[in-house]
């Protein structure tokens, strides 16, 4: 566990101090004597040498200080690097059993202290629910002198508090086994977290409900396994928000993606437990948007089901009526997810949303594409596109946008049905374009393909296997970006 106390002045009775540092610049405050400040200066002589190095501990006037490189690994933006940085010393003090860490950050800005604060607490997560043996949590605290900034920095650190605990709800979510977060069970703990923030509204359109209103996305996707598929939608509409504007997120949660009939091979198949990355984001998103008090109106749609092979599965070559009208031709039953966001967007549209956000871990192309790194989107709108970048940015997600290439949307007629749910070529382009369907004239509308950000086997930034929580914090930003700063 990680916690942070914020304060003027710290005393100098912590059991470390630490110390970010940029080739041989201190970074921040750093109050010192002499004869520290010069065996500061050799130490990071020996580090640009490759003598000492990173996390390296060393006694600096009578404190045992944790001396924390800013500017380590390649390709990050200066705020990942502090994230890094912070992930890297809390995951050192832990390691080394110190109860207590002192950080002088009075000279760092809002944004610099907020993504050393989001670093720290990455480095306390962990997944272990199904380990017959864990291991004791241990508490480190992080005690941080801020000086005149200590209000801001008290403010900074309660919403970074808010975002890491859902960032966590998402992460949580997409680690547990398909068996044991069906749809239903999903929608349980979407009961539970939207009961426990206030503003927040749920309702649940279980099959019968889906059918009676043409929901048939959902219904197709889910008719092989014994799990009945769902739509959960949450609001969260606050007094100040601005009249004309109104975001919708729907997240594919696909809680176990085999394929259906058209199978995957049985390699990494263990992975489409995360198929429902999507839908967690989006729980998560507007619980934290909403606790975090945003002066934005959103609502959520999960779209959830289980693409499983049963007796009642789709086949191949069936068609069914989608909710907006158009008929659609199931020609890969592996490409069952914008079915089910079809479903999401549709109802989106219909409650008046006037920006809508999908996200979904929903191409292999997508994948091969930008790989683990980046996510790439696409979107109908210039203004939204800039507002999703710079949310990006600022929560050090990476996005890239991709083209919706009408060259290529005829690839999606079918023979008999208005729309075939794939094509022959550019696979997360034709997706795109196949959700594009589903969005009336006027809406401003994105769609986010994580699916090579949501879920890692290696370790990749502040995320050792499995969950990376991507989107949830980049969702909050861009609730703030139409929102706070419309």
């Amino acid at each position: 566990m990680i916690k942070l106390k914020i304060a003027k002045h710290v005393a100098d009775n912590t059991e470390a101090h630490a110390l970010f540092y940029v080739k041989k610049a201190v970074q921040f405050s750093s109050v010192l004597s002499e004869n520290g400040e010069i065996r500061v200066a050799n130490v990071l002589s020996e580090m640009e040498k490759g003598i000492c190095q990173d996390l390296e501990i060393v006694e600096i006037d009578g404190h045992k200080t944790i001396f924390v490189n800013a500017a380590m690994e390649r390709g990050l933006s200066s705020l990942d690097h502090l994230r890094m940085a912070g992930y890297r010393l809390g995951k050192r003090a832990r390691q080394k059993q110190f109860k207590t860490v002192k950080l002088l950050l009075a000279d760092a800005a809002d944004e610099q202290a907020k993504a050393i604060f989001h670093g720290l607490y990455y480095s306390a997560y962990k997944f272990d629910k199904y380990k017959s043996k864990t291991t004791k949590d241990f508490t480190v605290t992080f005690d941080i002198e801020a000086g005149e900034r200590t209000k801001d920095f008290e403010r900074i650190a309660a919403e970074v508090a808010v975002e890491q605990h859902y960032t966590n709800l998402a992460k949580d979510l997409i680690n547990t086994v398909g068996s044991e977060l069906y749809p239903e069970a999903f929608a349980h703990i979407a009961i539970r977290e939207a009961h426990k923030v206030p503003g927040v509204a749920i309702s649940i359109l279980n099959s019968k409900l889906l059918a009676n209103e043409g929901f048939n996305g959902l219904l197709t996707v889910g008719g092989g396994s014994r799990f009945e598929p769902c739509m959960v939608k949450l609001t969260y509409s606050p007094k100040n928000a601005p009249k004309d504007k109104h975001l919708a997120i729907v997240g594919k949660g696909i809680t176990f993606d085999t394929g259906g009939i058209s199978l995957k091979p049985a390699k990494n198949m263990k992975e489409m437990q995360s198929d429902m990355s999507g839908a967690a984001a989006t729980l998560a998103a507007i619980c934290a948007a909403a606790e975090l008090k945003i002066p934005l109106k959103i609502s959520a749609y999960l779209c959830l089901a289980e693409n499983r092979i049963g007796s009642g599965a789709v086949l191949p070559g069936d068609i069914f009526k989608a909710k907006n009208g158009k008929t659609v031709m199931v020609d890969n039953t592996d490409a069952e997810g914008r079915l089910v966001l079809s479903d999401g967007i549709c109802a989106a549209a219909e409650n008046g949303a006037t920006h809508i956000v999908d996200l979904a871990t929903l191409t292999g192309a997508m994948v091969r594409a930008l790989g683990p790194a980046i996510t790439g989107y696409f979107t109908n709108d210039e203004e939204l596109s800039q507002k999703i970048k710079a949310a990006g940015d600022a929560t050090c997600e990476k996005f890239w946008q991709m083209p919706l290439e009408d060259e290529y949307a005829n690839e999606l007629d079918d023979h008999y049905a208005d729309l075939s749910n794939i094509g022959k070529s550019a696979g997360a382009i034709l997706a795109a374009l196949f959700l594009r369907e589903f969005v009336p004239e006027g809406i401003k509308w994105s769609h986010w393909d994580i699916a090579g950000t949501a879920y890692v086997e290696r370790p990749w930034k502040y995320t050792t296997y499995g969950a990376t929580g991507i989107g949830v914090q980049s969702l909050i930003e861009l609730s703030r970006e139409l929102g706070d700063k419309a």
